[in-house]
C-alpha cells in the first residue's frame, strides 16, 4: 500500500497455512490499493509467488464515515457481494462489534489456479483523518 509493505512468518510444511497474526498499514491515502501477495518459502531459490489479491476498503471506510457509533453489538453495518472489481469469494459484511467497525472478507486468490485467504479489516484512528488499517 503506498510503498509500504508488512510480511507474516513463515507457515511450514502446510498447505493451508493459518497465520493468525495482525498486520498493521498507516492510511495517508485510502485511494491507494492494498495487494495481499502470498508467497511460498524455498530455501535455495527465489520464494515462488502462489497468488494475490487486491483489498478493496473503500466501502468500509464508507460505513465509517455514517457515524454509527452507539449501535448495538452484531449490526451488520453493509454487505459487500462479490463482483469482477473486487477479489471477494463471497458476500463480506461489515460490522459493529465491541465498540468497533470491522470487514470480513474472504479473498480469491488471483494469478493462480485455485486459493483463497480469509482476513479482517479495522481502522484504528489516529489524528485528524489518518489512521492506521489492521489486517
Amino acid at each position: 500500500m503506498g510503498g509500504q509493505k508488512s510480511k507474516t512468518r513463515v507457515i511450514k510444511e502446510n498447505c493451508n497455512p493459518v497465520w493468525n497474526e495482525e498486520l498493521s498499514l498507516a492510511l495517508y491515502d485510502p485511494n491507494l490499493p492494498i495487494t495481499l501477495t502470498v508467497y511460498d518459502k524455498d530455501t535455495f531459490t527465489a520464494d515462488d509467488k502462489m497468488g494475490d489479491a487486491n483489498i478493496d476498503i473503500k466501502p468500509y471506510l464508507d460505513a465509517i464515515n455514517m457515524g454509527l457509533e452507539g449501535l448495538p453489538d452484531g449490526v451488520k453495518v453493509d454487505r459487500v457481494q462479490p463482483n469482477r472489481e473486487n477479489c471477494l469469494s463471497d458476500e463480506s459484511c461489515i460490522l459493529w462489534e465491541n465498540g468497533k467497525m470491522t470487514q470480513n472478507m474472504l479473498l480469491r486468490l488471483q494469478h493462480v489456479e485455485c486459493g483463497e485467504i480469509e482476513i479482517q479489516i479495522e481502522l484504528i484512528s489516529a489524528h485528524g483523518k489518518r489512521g492506521r488499517l489492521y489486517i
